[in-house]
């Protein structure tokens, strides 16, 4: 007994002064911890100050029914129970018994309110009690942050988050999740809290320890308006022809900078929503919105002119032993017009016969406009564009002929809006833009200027034509059904075959429809790009009838609300005859001041302005309308004040 009461001496001993330090560490990290206390993220808003995105701030209330003295509890029991009550429309004494019952419990965290706003917690905290604080009170107050976007559904991908799942794994979509960590995030705080039993924490204090810092601001380059538009009128369409998802993208053609964008897919029920960033995440073929290029390749390396006779056969041509379709047999037509009509057939054989034994010549040309890389756009997970090569697996001698009407390769909607943009931008190719600036409490901290290329993406001729071309596929091509004699626009449709590998395809035909293109045509101040997969084959599934009328509607409103408005100076030409009847009149007025004139053969108009600017207060009645004919008063004659004069005129 003698030995077993020393070994719990010295166990004592040792724990108490040898151990000591390291158990009241364990101690103190079991029941004391620091809590991280997130900052408010900047908020994100439109190139108009519209608010995109921003963070609110919510707390949840609770009340520790131990801290407060018997003698406090009681006497600001019912105060605080009729509070509630006003608060939430429960009775007040429905609070007593919770709050007598908690009290009872020994319950240290009740809830009294969760996920309210400021202004509701500021009203909280001063009802009776609870305005005593954490120590006297029992006040337990808890924050957090919800991103919230006032826009609702409408761009919500391209605005973007940045989310953490519990394992910490991050998640950083559209403009948000681009620039959170350098801009928008801020620096987070910390506050340490007390283990009050049963998984509970408990504030030590009213205030945090280190107060968050709030993120930067940031402006991007929507357009509130445009971006409405654009959504609306892609909407309509993807509902109209069932279709599974579709995109459009808006950007201003001399800037790059992106007026909207808008990404709808369909969910299980039917309904569209904000699915994926498809404008720039999404590779596809691109179909015959490519044969743009193909075609500016050519005329740039002069394998053709724009009146160089392609024949186009019947709709139907065969290339290395595979056939190649036409929706139509167009024959013999021009270079021009295998472009205007969108023809397969034309643009292979003007491929195929100028780089069939140098293909890589024509790869250069899409190499140097920069088709086979990346944008380089700071959202996150920019699709990745394939343009192959003699060598690779993908390239056989129908690879060329596939590639002069847009399959075979892919590219994303951006990407193909991009080099259309550069057609409308006097052949300068700039890259697009979400964010205009950075700013911290109304003060600029960073700005974005254009990122523009150094050289053009062909000559002055070649550009020149490829112009013409686009405003004519609109009047008289594929485009023709969206032609307008008061609004010009320039584009090219664009069909393509998707999921052809599958076998149901036959049975179950999908198309991708698409059309790009900017507006006005002559003095271009938008680009366009719209891009809808898989629409109904029973309602229609081309360009022309499914995204075309998408591209008009956007152009149209956005011309109609914002209207482009070109100065003409003033015309300082001087008209002999007009002239000479001021003269006649100025030195009528000048004269007759209290003389009647003679108004005879003056226009109404005149004649009233010479009688009511004379010095004599008299009144004019007239009789009919034009040139007067008779006049009560004689010329000459001494007017007085009141008089009549009757003037008749025919």
């Amino acid at each position: 007994m003698f030995v077993f009461g020393m070994a719990v001496l010295f166990k004592l001993f040792s724990i108490q002064f040898l151990q000591g330090d390291k158990y009241r560490a364990l101690a103190n990290e079991r029941v004391i911890k620091d809590v991280v206390i997130p900052a408010n993220r900047g908020n994100v808003y439109s190139v108009n100050g519209n608010l995109l995105a921003t963070s609110v701030p919510k707390y949840d209330i609770r009340f520790d029914a131990i801290t407060p003295t018997s003698a406090r509890f009681e006497k600001y029991l019912i105060p605080l129970s009729d509070s509630l009550a006003s608060y939430t429309g429960k009775s007040s004494k429905y609070y007593q018994k919770e709050l007598r019952r908690a009290r009872a419990n020994k319950n240290r965290y009740y809830l009294l309110a969760r996920n309210i706003g400021y202004s509701g917690y500021m009203r909280l905290r001063n009802f009776p009690l609870l305005n005593l604080g954490a120590f006297k009170g029992g006040l337990i107050v808890e924050q957090k942050t919800k991103r919230e976007h006032p826009m609702g559904g409408i761009a919500q991908r391209s605005i973007g988050y940045e989310r953490f799942d519990e394992d910490g794994n991050v998640t950083r979509a559209g403009i948000d999740g681009a620039f959170g960590v350098k801009y928008l995030r801020g620096s987070d705080g910390h506050r340490r809290k007390q283990k009050i039993g049963k998984g509970q924490w408990k504030p030590l204090s009213d205030a945090n320890e280190i107060e968050p810092k709030d993120g930067y601001d940031v402006y991007t380059t929507i357009d509130v308006n445009i971006q409405d538009i654009a959504h609306h009128a892609l909407l309509k369409q993807l509902e109209e022809y069932e279709a599974d998802h579709g995109c459009v993208v808006v950007m201003e053609a001399k800037t790059g900078e992106v007026r909207a964008i808008s990404n709808l897919g369909r969910n299980d029920n039917g309904h569209y929503y904000e699915r994926l960033n498809y404008a720039v995440g999404e590779a596809i073929e691109p179909g015959s919105t490519f044969k743009v290029m193909a075609l500016m390749a050519a005329l740039e390396d002069k394998v053709v002119d724009t009146s160089t006779v392609i024949d186009t056969k019947l709709g139907y041509k065969q290339f290395y032993g595979r056939g190649i379709y036409d929706t139509h047999g167009h024959g013999k037509i021009s270079a021009a017009r295998t472009l205007e009509v969108s023809s397969n057939i034309g643009l292979a054989t003007i491929v195929d016969q100028g780089y069939a034994k140098n293909p890589r010549k024509f790869i250069a040309h899409l190499q140097d406009w920069g088709l086979d890389k990346p944008l380089g756009l700071p959202i996150l997970g920019e699709g990745e564009p394939v343009i192959p090569q003699p060598g690779d697996k993908i390239w056989s001698k129908n690879a060329l002929p596939s590639l002069a009407y847009g399959y075979n390769l892919k590219l994303t909607p951006l990407q193909t809006l991009t080099f259309y943009n550069a057609i409308a931008n006097n052949g300068v190719i700039v890259k697009p833009r979400f964010i205009k600036e950075v700013k911290e409490l109304g003060k600029v901290v960073e700005s974005f200027d254009k990122v523009a290329s150094d050289e053009k993406i062909c000559s002055e001729k070649t550009l020149k034509e490829i112009q013409d071309i686009l405003k004519h596929v609109v009047e008289r091509g594929t485009g023709r059904s969206l032609y307008s004699p008061y609004f010009s626009m320039a584009g090219k449709t664009g069909t393509a075959q998707t999921e052809y590998w599958m076998k149901d395809w036959k049975d179950n035909k999908r198309y991708i429809s698409s059309f790009a293109g900017y507006f006005p045509a002559d003095n271009p101040k938008y680009s366009c790009i719209v891009v809808i997969h898989k629409p109904s084959v029973k309602k229609g599934y081309y360009g022309a009838d499914v995204t075309g009328p998408v591209f008009k509607r956007i152009a149209q409103k956005i011309h109609t609300d914002t209207p482009i408005v070109d100065e003409v100076e003033a015309l300082d030409v001087k008209v002999a005859s007009v002239e000479s009847e001021f003269e006649n009149y100025y030195k009528t007025a000048q004269t007759y001041k209290t003389i009647m004139p003679n108004v005879v053969g003056l226009p109404v108009m005149d004649a009233l302005a010479l009688l009511e600017n004379m010095q004599v207060d008299i009144r004019v009645k007239l009789e009919g309308s034009g040139v007067v004919k008779n006049q009560s008063v004689n010329h000459n004659q001494k007017l007085k004040n009141n008089q009549i004069v009757v003037l008749k005129a025919s």
